[in-house]
């Protein structure tokens, strides 16, 4: 065997285990703690402007806690489910409004409910930008889910621009 035909066969044999390891490993984007404090306090004001007094809570994509802000006159049951909205939605990668309505009773997915932090109620939205997921926000506090709602997306709305860049 000559040396061409010696080093096209070394690389056609090694070529597949080059592939496999570049799939060994990947890249995340991950938010900075500004940026999910700047996410908290639009969510907050956005809810104060509403006449809620609320938690907001930011977690990274693993669900990992990066914010915790309430407001002087929410509830202290507020701040657990802020965080646990936060973390069900990171965790399950879906908003916890359309969570609540997949794991309703009788639901092939109603058992998940019971796993410890899972909070199924509107309020938990993940955040995503340019196709990455960063993590989610949480807010407890507003007179229901879907308020709840409205100062997530707006907490999410003064960063996705930032995140995009």
């Amino acid at each position: 065997m000559n040396k061409t035909t010696w080093t096209l066969a070394v690389f056609l044999f090694a070529m597949p285990f080059a592939a496999h390891s570049a799939e060994a490993s990947y890249t995340v984007k991950l938010m900075t703690p500004e940026t999910a404090l700047k996410a908290a306090l639009a969510g907050m004001k956005t809810c104060r402007d509403l006449g809620y007094q609320v938690t907001v809570a930011i977690v990274d994509r693993a669900g990992q806690s990066q914010v915790m802000l309430r407001d002087r006159f929410a509830g202290a049951h507020t701040i657990d489910s802020a965080i646990n909205k936060a973390w069900t939605a990171a965790s399950f990668k879906t908003n916890t409004s359309q969570f609540a309505e997949n794991t309703q009773s009788g639901k092939e997915s109603s058992g998940i409910r019971h796993v410890p932090k899972v909070l199924a109620i509107g309020g938990g939205m993940i955040i995503e930008a340019g196709g990455s997921l960063y993590g989610a926000v949480g807010v407890s506090g507003a007179p229901s889910g879907e308020a709840d709602d409205k100062c997530s997306k707006a907490a999410i709305d003064a960063i996705v621009e930032d995140l995009e860049l």
